[in-house]
């Protein structure tokens, strides 16, 4: 039998599944979840992860809401990690990181754009009108 052809709505369907499943990979208890139910043991979801891989293309990737679910796929293809992710303290770690790595990410996006906007405040300034002090 020939291959079966995916209709253009069952495409969008499986683009939107598969989207919404990759991003809940970024949540370490999601992750501690599969692991303690067994998924991350199984073959064929293993095999699934593996097959989620072409999401780091920049035509996919583009749509990603939580890009550090990338990150989070990769990793699932080590077995130790599938692994370690049993114990709950394991996801509560990475949690953690992720937090971490979140508020230093936003103070330096912050200070950044305060820069960049006294830098465009100054180059807005009449050049013959220096203040004097």
């Amino acid at each position: 039998m020939a291959g079966v052809m995916e209709s253009e709505e069952q495409g969008r369907n499986r683009f939107q599944s598969e989207l919404e499943f990759i991003q809940c990979l970024a949540n370490p208890n999601y992750l501690n979840f599969l692991a303690q139910r067994g998924y991350l043991r199984e073959k064929p979801f293993v095999n699934y992860l593996k097959y989620l891989l072409y999401w780091k293309e920049p035509e996919y990737a583009k749509f990603l809401k939580y890009p550090h679910c990338l990150h989070m796929l990769e990793l699932l293809q080590y077995e130790h990690f599938r692994k370690e992710l049993v114990n709950a303290q394991c996801a509560k770690f990475i949690d953690e990181q992720q937090l971490l790595h979140w508020q230093h990410y936003s103070r330096k996006r912050t200070r950044l754009q305060q820069a960049l906007a006294e830098q465009q405040q100054q180059q807005q300034l009449p050049h013959g009108n220096a203040t004097a002090k």
